[in-house]
């Protein structure tokens, strides 16, 4: 089932949303595995949005129910950190910095005193995993250059044609 959260600015589509999640995190999780790998299948371009704070999650993302197996593949093999035409852009940045921003909002679900705890459960991507680490105190036009630079190059095929 594909649910479509719809209404007008501010209605609660954000807040509706994030408590849908909170209380289905893993079928949620299970649910994004399927559009991303769905999109793989196809060689399609898609960008997914997922605090995806814990490496299990990306696992998740990445693998599916497999990555609650030990690890492990359908032949007793470690599951890759990475897909090759998957990467995750990390945003991160300093707490104060973010905290400001999140203060600074109005309207939204996701309350500035909550961020605290989304920082101590933050598992930042390890080295091995397919990820682009973007400072936030960098502009957005700054950022996304520097996805599209990413995309382009030759020795990083993962994230190929990401945006045309």
């Amino acid at each position: 089932m594909i649910y479509i959260i719809m209404g007008v600015s501010g209605c609660g589509k954000s807040a509706l949303g994030a408590i849908l999640s909170e209380k289905d995190r893993l079928p949620w999780l299970f649910r994004l595995h399927e559009v991303i790998e769905r999109e793989r299948r196809s060689c399609s371009d898609a960008l997914v949005a997922c605090s995806a704070l814990k490496r299990l999650y990306r696992q998740i993302l990445l693998h599916g129910s497999k990555a609650l197996d030990s690890s492990s593949g359908p032949d007793g093999d470690v599951l890759p950190p990475t897909r090759p035409d998957v990467c995750f852009l990390f945003l991160h940045g300093d707490y104060d910095l973010i905290q400001q921003r999140m203060a600074a909002r109005r309207g939204h679900y996701m309350k500035a005193d909550l961020l605290r705890s989304q920082f101590d459960a933050l598992e930042p991507p390890s080295e091995e995993e397919n990820a682009l680490p973007l400072d936030v105190s960098r502009s957005m036009t700054d950022m996304a250059t520097e996805v599209l630079e990413h995309s382009v190059r030759p020795d990083l095929p993962y994230l190929a044609n990401v945006v045309e």
